[in-house]
């Protein structure tokens, strides 16, 4: 939403965070996370929750980080939201996942890939909707 905010399209676009894992529902961000965005003077509101069968209806978009995501998304049915893979909307990396800094410790490098997939999923959303 920072991007969106930053775009002075908060009243046309609203975004959700959900997980295809329960493991962390309820929970803020890792402390990892939090510290970019106060970094980056990013704002969030957000605890974890888990994706569901109505958000495949209730979203025009389901953006998924890596590919077994993807493949839980796609097992929850079908419905009218485009499920897309985050990193196709980063021009120029050769990426197709996010890697998970929880695992990796690379919050930077993963900062730098979802900044680069927001810019180019905000351009491609405003281009199909005349933003």
């Amino acid at each position: 939403m920072h991007k969106v905010r930053a775009a002075d399209l908060d009243h046309a676009i609203g975004a959700e965070s959900a997980g295809t894992g329960d493991w962390h529902v309820g929970k803020p961000p890792h402390a990892g996370t939090r510290g970019l965005l106060a970094k980056y003077d990013i704002t969030y509101d957000h605890c974890a929750r888990l994706l569901t069968r109505s958000d495949l209806s209730a979203f025009d978009y389901i953006i998924t980080m890596d590919d077994q995501n993807f493949r839980d998304v796609q097992q929850l049915g079908l419905g009218p939201a485009r499920i897309a893979r985050f990193l196709e909307f980063a021009p120029g990396t050769e990426e197709r996942e996010v890697p998970d800094p929880y695992y990796t410790g690379e919050f930077e490098r993963v900062y730098t890939l979802v900044d680069a997939a927001a810019e180019g999923l905000l351009a491609s959303i405003r281009q199909e909707h005349g933003f």
